[in-house]
């Protein structure tokens, strides 16, 4: 990529100070899983629409951006099944009381319609739905991991790195990555896969994931990646041309 979704919200100190540190080599691993952050109805609503006409109806919404992300997300998933690898899902809880409704140090409990509107909201959009066997984590905080048996499933399975697309980016979806890289797995967040509220906020979280916690990479570098890992489990020899199982990026 050539051109980066944050340069022109950097500030000519921030370029000066990017272009004083050596670019530096993150390798991704050879087991990777697709971990797809909150793909649900509530940021989707029934139709695309421009967000501030969206959130009337859903007020968690992505508006456009969330809908013009599926024709990605629809081709990561097809690249990580057809590498056979793990597929994983989260949503939210639902109707059930989470950190969001503690307001002025009491949690609110919601209303029986605003809980079925909740449980509604968390169903997975079905352009992007789950298969059988593919793993649905939900979760009452920001991160995946955090009151879910997500790490354990990821150890048992040995996975090593972390293929990211959902939403959003500066919410769930960072705090699923500084999560996953604080447990040591190597993080890709794939740019066009992700989406959020707030153009800014989605542009400059993608730089700090960038910069600390992960590689943002494109559609064709997640797919290209996705096929080495394929041809290597079909036994031709890692490290050669067809065969990536260490794929190199280098951060910008």
């Amino acid at each position: 990529m050539s051109e980066r979704v944050w340069e022109r919200y950097l500030t000519e100190q921030d370029r000066a100070h990017i272009a004083s540190k050596p670019a530096r080599s993150k390798p991704l691993g050879s087991r990777p899983a697709l971990l797809l952050i909150d793909l649900y109805r509530a940021v989707y609503g029934y139709r695309p629409q421009p967000i501030l006409e969206a959130i009337e109806e859903w007020p968690s919404s992505c508006g456009l951006a969330a809908w013009e992300a599926i024709p990605h997300i629809q081709r990561l998933l097809a690249a990580a099944r057809e590498a056979d690898i793990p597929v994983i899902y989260s949503t939210g809880m639902g109707g059930t009381v989470g950190p969001w409704d503690n307001v002025g140090g009491r949690k609110r409990t919601p209303s029986a319609e605003e809980a079925r509107k909740r449980m509604e909201g968390t169903e997975i959009m079905p352009e992007v739905a789950p298969r059988e066997g593919e793993m649905v984590f939900r979760k009452a905080a920001p991160s995946v991991f955090w009151g879910t048996p997500l790490i354990g499933e990821l150890t048992q399975l040995g996975i090593d790195t972390l293929i990211v697309g959902g939403e959003s980016t500066s919410g769930c979806v960072r705090a699923a990555v500084t999560d996953g890289f604080s447990y040591g797995f190597k993080m890709a967040v794939v740019e066009e896969c992700v989406f959020d509220r707030h153009e800014a906020a989605h542009a400059m979280n993608l730089f700090d994931m960038n910069q600390k916690t992960a590689n943002v990479i494109s559609l064709a570098e997640a797919i290209a990646y996705l096929q080495g890992c394929q041809d290597s489990q079909r036994g031709l020899v890692v490290g050669s041309s067809t065969a990536r199982s260490d794929f190199q990026l280098t951060a910008s």
